[in-house]
């Protein structure tokens, strides 16, 4: 009787540091991965950002207004700029989620 209760105590005991260790590292590996995964979208706003300056660059726009130089600025201007923007954001959401998928 006395050899199962310190079997059973050694058991609990070889179970719990087990148990300790599984979860340590299980914790370290999503850190890594959060960690991964931050770096990876910090990259990918970065490059975004460069494009997005570089294409601002070849259109000539005015660093003031935002708008190209000399463009009219009336409704249908603003309108079709907004128009514009939408289809940028929807293609960089679409890009963000095909990322995730893959990732």
């Amino acid at each position: 009787m006395l050899q199962a209760f310190f079997v059973g105590r050694a058991l609990a005991a070889a179970v719990g540091e087990r148990a300790e260790h599984l979860v340590s590292d299980g914790l370290s590996q999503l850190g890594k991965f959060d960690a991964e995964q931050r770096e990876n979208l910090r990259q990918f706003t970065e490059e975004v950002m460069v494009r997005a300056e570089q294409e601002k660059a070849a259109a000539g726009a005015d660093y003031t207004t935002g708008m190209p130089a000399g463009a009219p600025t009336a409704a249908e201007d603003l309108q079709a700029t907004i128009d514009n923007l939408r289809a940028e954001v929807a293609q960089a959401r679409a890009a963000i989620q095909q990322y995730r998928q893959d990732a």
